[in-house]
Formats: C-alpha cells, sequence, structure tokens
C-alpha cells in the first residue's frame, strides 16, 4: 500500500542510502502505526547516516511492496520485522510469499540467488525467538535504541554489501542472535537434549535494554488518523513495571522498570498538543510512575487530554483521578486480573478489594463513565468460588458506578474483558499448563450468562482457541514454525490445521507438550539460551510463593538485588 494522504512525518527521513532497509510489521497499516515501538524503530533507521529505510505492512490487498516506493521488499539489502505479538507470526510467511522470498534461511542458501538479509526483533522475538528462528538469518534481542545505531554504524562507507558480510556485521553486536551458529539435538521423548554453539557462538545471549529512557525519547513521530490510536499522540513514559505480577511477561522481560522524568514527559505532552488532542501515556503501568499526576495535570491545564494505559488501583490517587477526568477523558481500565483476593495473592496482584472499589469511587466521582475491568479465567488453582468472586466484584462495582451516576445525572456502563491464561517464557508460572480449551470455553460460558444479566455491564473475551494458539507460538521451539507454515498458507480455517495437527502427529511433535501440559522443575526451555538478567531460581522460588498463596513486595530498584536484573 502507499502511504494514505493524511498521513504525516514529524521528522525528516533519509532520501537515499548505501544500505537499504524494508521496515516490516506483520499486522495492518492501522496496527503498525498505532504502535509506538514501530514508529520509534522506524524513526532511527530512517535517520541513521548511510541508511534509507521505507515500510512494508501486511496487506494482500498491496501485491507485496514497500510503502514509500512501491519497491519490491526482494530489492532491498535488509528485510527488516518489528514483531510484537506471537499471534501475527503467520503474517511473517504470508509477507515474504507475497514479496516471492523464501521463507526459509535455508532455502535462500541453498537458492544460488542473492536474497535480502532477514532481520527481526521486538517483544515477541526476545521473550522467545524460536518458533520462528528458522525464517531469520540474525535476530537483535532486546530493546532496539542501542542495537540498531551500533549494528548500522557506518554505513554512510558501506558499498555493495552482499547478506553474508551484513550478517557478519550484525552478529558482532552484543545481543544479536544467529539461528544457524546453533546446533539442537532431541531425545526420544521429543525433549531438547543439547544446544550447541557452533563458529564461536556463545552459549547464552544478553537481552539489552536502555538503561536511561531520557536519553532516547519514544513518542509519536508518524501521525496517522486512521491508526489504532490514531487521534493520540502517545509519549512513553516508562517500561517495565515495579509489581512483579507473576503472570506478566512485560514485568520480568523489561526490568529493571525505568520511568522518564516527569518534567520530560509533560514537555512531550504539551509540544503533542499541537499535533493532536489527546495526549496517550504509555507505560505497563501507569498511576505508579512518579510525578504522573502533576504531568496530568499540566497537560490537561494547557487544554488537552490525556489517557493514561493502566491504572493499578490501589496507587491512583484523588490527585490524579481529577486531573484525567477534568480533561474530559470519560473512560478510564483497572485490571483486578482476578475476582479473589486469594486469586490476587497467587498473581501477586498485590491489590485487595477496598482498593479496587477505592479506585472505582474516585474515577466515577471524577467523571468517567466507560470503566474497563480486566480479568484472566484458567489460572492455576482456580476453582468455581474464584469465577464468582469476578461477577460479585464486578455487580459491586457496578452498584458503586451507578450510584455515583445518578448523582451525576448519568449511569455509567462496565466493560469487563476476560481472557484465558497463557503461560508465558520469562515468568514464575512459565512451567504451568494452560488449561483445555473446552474447559476454558465452559467458564467463560458461566461468566458469560452470570455477567449479562447484570444492567450496564458488557462482556467480551478471546477465544480459548486464539489462546491455545498464542500458548503454542510463545513457548514452542523451532519444530513448530512447520506449524507456522502450515497455518499461513492453509486454504482452510487455521484451526482446523491445529487439529488435524494433533491428530495425525503430522508436524512430527505432540503440540500440546508445549500448551496443555505442565513442564519439570528442571526442563530445559527452547527460550533458555538468552540471558535477560533474571535468575530462573528466582521465578521458581517466584512460583512456590503463588502456590503458598505468599505476595512479594514490589521492586526496588535501588536496593534488591534479589532477581539478578539490578
Amino acid at each position: 500500500m502507499s502511504a494514505p494522504r493524511e498521513e504525516r512525518l514529524l521528522f525528516e527521513p533519509n532520501r537515499s542510502g548505501n544500505v537499504s532497509v524494508c521496515l516490516a510489521y506483520p499486522n495492518s497499516y492501522e496496527v503498525a502505526m498505532g504502535n509506538l515501538g514501530y514508529q520509534a524503530v522506524f524513526r532511527i533507521l530512517a535517520t541513521m547516516p548511510g541508511v534509507l529505510c521505507e515500510r512494508f505492512v501486511f496487506d494482500p490487498a498491496a501485491g507485496g511492496r514497500s510503502i514509500e516506493s512501491r519497491r519490491a521488499p526482494a530489492a532491498f539489502d535488509v528485510l527488516a520485522f518489528s514483531i510484537s505479538f506471537e499471534s501475527d507470526y503467520p503474517n511473517v510467511v504470508r509477507m515474504l510469499d507475497a514479496a516471492g522470498i523464501p521463507a526459509r534461511a535455508d532455502e535462500r542458501r541453498r537458492s544460488g540467488r542473492e536474497w535480502p538479509m532477514l532481520l527481526a526483533g521486538g517483544p515477541a522475538t526476545f521473550l522467545n525467538p524460536e518458533p520462528v528462528a528458522p525464517f531469520f538469518d540474525v535476530f537483535l534481542l532486546g530493546e532496539a535504541e542501542e542495537m540498531l545505531r551500533e549494528a548500522f554504524a557506518g554505513a554512510e562507507s558501506w558499498r555493495d554489501l552482499r547478506a553474508e558480510a551484513l550478517i557478519e556485521r550484525l552478529a558482532s553486536v552484543e545481543g544479536s542472535y544467529l539461528p544457524a551458529a546453533y546446533r539442537i539435538e532431541y531425545d526420544e521423548e521429543g525433549e531438547i537434549a543439547a544446544r550447541t554453539p557452533t563458529a564461536g557462538a556463545p552459549a547464552r545471549v544478553r537481552r539489552r535494554y536502555l538503561a536511561e529512557l531520557d536519553s532516547d525519547p519514544a513518542r509519536t513521530v508518524v501521525l496517522a488518523p486512521g491508526a489504532v490510536f490514531g487521534d493520540y499522540y502517545l509519549v512513553e513514559a516508562s517500561r517495565g513495571c515495579e509489581w512483579g505480577c507473576r503472570f506478566c511477561a512485560a514485568g520480568f522481560m523489561y526490568r529493571p522498570v525505568r520511568h522518564r522524568a516527569a518534567d520530560a514527559v509533560a514537555a512531550d505532552g504539551l509540544a503533542g498538543l499541537q499535533l493532536a488532542d489527546t495526549i496517550g501515556l504509555v507505560g505497563a503501568e501507569m498511576a505508579s510512575h512518579p510525578g504522573v499526576a502533576s504531568t496530568c495535570e499540566r497537560i490537561v491545564g494547557a487544554g488537552g487530554r490525556v489517557s493514561p494505559s493502566s491504572l493499578k488501583a490501589d496507587v491512583i490517587s484523588p490527585r490524579l483521578a481529577a486531573a484525567v477526568a477534568a480533561g474530559g477523558t470519560r473512560s478510564a481500565t483497572i485490571a483486578p486480573e482476578a475476582g479473589s483476593e486469594r486469586m490476587r495473592r497467587f498473581i501477586n496482584k498485590n491489590l485487595v478489594e477496598s482498593e479496587i472499589l477505592r479506585a472505582t469511587e474516585l474515577m466515577v466521582g471524577d467523571g468517567v463513565d466507560l470503566l474497563k475491568l480486566y480479568f484472566m479465567c484458567g489460572l492455576p488453582t482456580e476453582e468455581r468460588e474464584d469465577l464468582e468472586a469476578i461477577v460479585d466484584l464486578t455487580q459491586t462495582v457496578r452498584d458503586l458506578m451507578v450510584g455515583g451516576g445518578r448523582a451525576r445525572g448519568r449511569v455509567g456502563r462496565i466493560h469487563v474483558s476476560i481472557n484465558p491464561f497463557v503461560p508465558k517464557p520469562w515468568t514464575p508460572l512459565q512451567w504451568d499448563a494452560m488449561m483445555e480449551t473446552g474447559e476454558i470455553r465452559r467458564r467463560l460460558g458461566f461468566l458469560k450468562r452470570r455477567l449479562s444479566s447484570l444492567a450496564n455491564v458488557e462482556m467480551e473475551s478471546e477465544s480459548p482457541r486464539q489462546a491455545y494458539l498464542q500458548t503454542l507460538f510463545s513457548r514452542g521451539d523451532r519444530r513448530v514454525a512447520s506449524v507456522i507454515e502450515r497455518i499461513a498458507r492453509s486454504r482452510r480455517g487455521w484451526w482446523q490445521e491445529i487439529g488435524g495437527l494433533r491428530r495425525t502427529r503430522a508436524a512430527g511433535f505432540d503440540l500440546d507438550r508445549f500448551v496443555t501440559r505442565r513442564w519439570a522443575p528442571d526442563a530445559r526451555f527452547p527460550w533458555d539460551f538468552i540471558d535477560h538478567g533474571v535468575d530462573r531460581r528466582y521465578l521458581w522460588a517466584e512460583r512456590r510463593r503463588a502456590f503458598a498463596g505468599r505476595e512479594t513486595e514490589p521492586c526496588d530498584v535501588a536496593t534488591c538485588h534479589t532477581c539478578g536484573a539490578c
């Protein structure tokens, strides 16, 4: 597709370069340009001396061409994928097929033709790149800012580098991972028996992170009105989270938590008001950001609206609630994640019901009339009483909203989002199984029936089948690449493909072993070779605390060294 006419770049990209990079996002233009990480990578590459960067998104109607010049991706020196979500993996194969590029790296090497070097990065890949490892020459594992600049440093002097030379250059960057440099062996049970580095490759690859967010702030650099959050100006305020929820990959993969200076965030937000009416503050949990209330007050005082991402209920202050509402924001998100206090202790939510209700009263009292509540179902140890607790908590919150709404002459609504638990790599629950899809369906059906009886409450949920696919793609090893290819090229529904592979074992392995089984304490995970700085023994200890019903205090990055990330 070509860039929409209403799109506006807020920086001046290079118009030529010695090395050409096609920056791909395996989803639609609307999703790609609503992703602040993708925008940040685009700005970095498109302004690097010697680099020409164009964008490429998943658009079956566009014929597999870049946005800027309608150039074929195969004509670039580097085809770089930014992958945020595992569910987009089949689109990687579809985009390569549309571009006429062999999907597997070994196919490209055997073809006798010169192909672009295939590079990948993004959150999905530095959790576990193995399900898509056969497709790529190089991964950059971790946050991109420093790695990209190191990878393409000196590009203004490069001349006609072939893919092999580019791979060699990127291999010297700390955090780079070359799948072809590792030999994987399996035992008779289908478990990984050995992972042997070759050609001097490191046994472990260190995940990179940006220590000081203010050194390279992420904010909207492409105004795309048709995109997700297209009417917002986005400003990253923090990266990571201090609370350590045991199911949450972001809380561990982005350790240690880092906050941008409140004055810098406010300055970016105030500048953004020249371009949009609403400033979106981006972070895993915004109520804990030092100075967030004053930041919101400054933006609202300048005539703007402010929309922070998810707010932890017990950290919402009256001042923050008032500032959000004063700008005209009429919706807010609270994520209890579980209905019962027992389950919230299990996942280390550090949140009791009275704090949730207090936050509701604050937000409703200051004008919020749409409250979004996020829950999970299918967590380990979950019982019928825990599901009942979701309904009871929602009803109590609803009663508070209705009472507050009547006082203001406007009755509020509650949007409940309930999603199946997906065990993720690099979390204390990475050893645990996803619940069978049939049982999750029954539990979601129960919740749907009960919540639909409450006035002013609506519920949505992710499909249990989608959760199965996400678990398979997040916890799988290299053999899962064949499943991704089957789904990408299937003429029937993807769940039919999955069902066929589960029945016939045509993939050569049992798909369920990555999804619905509990892993042994000493299991060799496909992602073990990544050094996230988080000690595996710490994760296992956190899992034991979960089953003992014990909570862990939030991170203190100044004094605590328990997990190993600081």
